[in-house]
């Protein structure tokens, strides 16, 4: 039987970087999903379980981490190939902060049990912040397949949602009418930065998939703070 020759087993390699992607994305849509159900119905259980299933998703970025480093040294790769294999390092950081935020989440949840987190005035708007970053997070797992620009840009949008949705946020906060402990503020800024820095780096990812198609660097800004 003939031996595969460098070229393809260099491509098997970036086919398991791939796989080893959407997978990633795949644990980091079930994070979001969950913790936004365990915000707003108040659910120890499944925020804990959003808690200890982070590990999975660090662990793949750890193995991703090192696939793509030993390419490097071992192929050298140039051009379009070396594009791949960078943009799949910088794809799996974000993809682990995406579970990071989704995590935090589920602490505050897990941090108010049995009540809930979100104040009486917030929580409506946390429940459709929670909907929009389930929306990116799917989007993005779709993406990592299609490499669609025109899904790309979808992307893009709903995290528009959740820009608008952040700000609202603040005006509840702010306004003197409505009543709220000091608590109830800090979960307001906290889980209002979250789901607002998951739909950022859900348009990172949209953005990384951009100029891995296209190699234009003009859209290909960071969201990595």
């Amino acid at each position: 039987m003939r031996e595969p020759t460098v070229r393809e087993i260099f491509k098997q390699e970036l086919e398991q970087v791939g796989d080893g992607l959407r997978e990633m994305s795949t644990l980091v849509v079930d994070a979001i999903e969950s913790a936004s159900t365990a915000l707003r119905t108040a659910d120890l259980q499944l925020a804990e379980r959003v808690i200890e299933a982070d590990e999975a998703i660090d662990e793949i970025e750890r193995r991703l981490d090192e696939q793509c480093v030993s390419l490097l040294a071992r192929q050298q790769p140039v051009a379009t190939d070396l594009r791949v294999v960078v943009t799949a390092l910088r794809l799996s950081a974000t993809l682990e902060r995406m579970g990071d935020l989704a995590r935090h989440i589920a602490y505050v949840a897990r941090g108010r049990y049995p009540e809930l987190a979100p104040s009486v005035p917030m929580r409506d708007i946390f429940d459709q912040m929670g909907v929009a970053a389930v929306k990116v997070a799917r989007q993005v797992t779709e993406l990592l397949e299609s490499r669609d620009l025109a899904q790309a840009a979808g992307v893009e949008r709903d995290d528009d949602t959740l820009d608008d949705l952040h700000r609202e946020t603040f005006r509840i906060m702010l306004d003197a009418d409505v009543e709220m402990t000091k608590q109830e503020l800090i979960d307001g800024v906290l889980l209002g930065r979250y789901f607002e820095r998951f739909g950022d780096h859900g348009v990172s990812v949209a953005r990384r998939i951009s100029f891995l198609v296209t190699g234009d660097l003009s859209n290909s800004v960071a969201f990595d703070a």
